[in-house]
């Protein structure tokens, strides 16, 4: 304090002087012209040290905003981290209740900590996995061979798992989250995935019978193998999908947009493929008996081996160049006109699919 204060009078009283003298060079002037030239150096060194004195302070307060925004964040990494294990620690409880309280905990983490959105959702898609593997395990669990119309939707069935399954399908589509995510050999049976963002996950081997997937975004999903009898796929997007050797049988995939997509030795028997639009698609040894193929456009799909006695064309329905219908087998019907809209989301989950005449 007393040097600071030493140092000040130096500045104030003995410096304005020495400026002053050292600019003169040992000329002469008078006393007031010389006090009023040490004022003017006097009020310059003080207007210096306001300003450096600003400056610091300024700084100061900005070192002590970052200080305390860095207290702040450890902070809320640990309140996060904190949340995170109990919610972690809560899907391992044997109350459905609590299980459910966990999924929502971390929707809501990975809705506000753009750092956690990827390993939540990679926690998502092993919960679907671990709880509902395909075939089912366990002498509660609904049997593979249970008539479909005898498997309640999932929502009834495993709230837990639909609530991971929706959760897993919003936060894909927000950011952040991992470029492969494993839901493979899963039983889905009824789920509801309307509106959900799908894109690139791996279904291979999954039960998805008689599942709702209305206006969802499958591009670049696999659903190699899997079972996707009577699915609802309608106005979804399977751009660049694989579904090589799934069982799509009885599915409704009206107006849905099939680009590219991989349908190689698939099982479409009696499939509503109504109005889609496959441009470029592999249909490779493909089953179509029965299908309708009513206004789609098959414009450079790959139709080779595939079977196609008995499918229904109509005028509206484009080919690939040089493709024999008639000798394919394919029947020519009139077209049905336009689709009628689906108002209630979930159609697929209340209602009785029929039995399959190809079965």
């Amino acid at each position: 304090m007393t040097a600071g204060l030493a140092a000040l009078v130096v500045l104030v009283v003995v410096l304005p002087g020495l400026v002053v003298d050292h600019d003169l060079a040992g000329a002469r002037i008078g006393a007031a012209e010389r006090l009023g030239a040490v004022n003017n150096v006097r009020t310059t060194l003080l207007q210096a040290v306001g300003g450096a004195v600003v400056l610091f302070g300024a700084y100061a307060t900005w070192r002590q905003l970052r200080v305390s925004q860095e207290s702040l964040n450890a902070t809320r990494e640990g309140h996060i981290t904190d949340r995170f294990g109990r919610a972690v620690d809560q899907l391992g409880s044997e109350k459905l209740d609590v299980r459910i309280g966990g999924l929502y905990a971390l929707w809501r983490i990975a809705d506000h900590s753009a750092h956690d959105r990827e390993p939540i959702v990679s926690i998502m898609a092993a919960f679907l996995r671990t709880h509902l593997p395909w075939p089912p395990q366990g002498s509660e669990a609904l049997s593979a061979e249970t008539s479909v119309n005898s498997v309640p939707p999932l929502e009834t069935r495993a709230a837990d798992a639909q609530v991971a399954l929706t959760a897993l399908g919003v936060l894909c589509q927000e950011g952040r989250r991992p470029d492969w995510l494993n839901v493979s050999y899963s039983d889905l049976r009824r789920a509801d995935c309307d509106g959900l963002w799908l894109c690139g996950i791996n279904f291979d081997g999954a039960c998805l019978e008689a599942a709702s997937i209305y206006q969802a975004n499958l591009t670049r999903t696999s659903l190699i193998a899997a079972n996707m009898r009577h699915v609802e796929l309608g106005t979804s997007i399977l751009h660049q999908c694989r579904c090589i050797e799934a069982d799509l049988r009885g599915a409704r995939m009206v107006k849905s947009d099939l680009r590219d997509a991989d349908f190689s030795e698939a099982d479409l028997r009696e499939a509503n493929l109504r109005k889609v639009r496959a441009r470029g698609a592999r249909f490779t040894g493909a089953d179509l008996r029965l299908a309708d193929l009513r206004g789609a456009d098959l414009t450079g799909a790959d139709l080779a081996r595939a079977k196609l006695r008995g499918a229904l064309a109509s005028d509206l329905t484009v080919w690939p160049p040089d493709f024999d219908i008639r000798a394919a087998g394919v029947v020519v019907a009139e077209d049905p006109g336009d689709e009628p809209s689906i108002l209630l989301p979930a159609a697929a989950l209340a209602r009785n699919v029929r039995p399959l005449r190809s079965a």
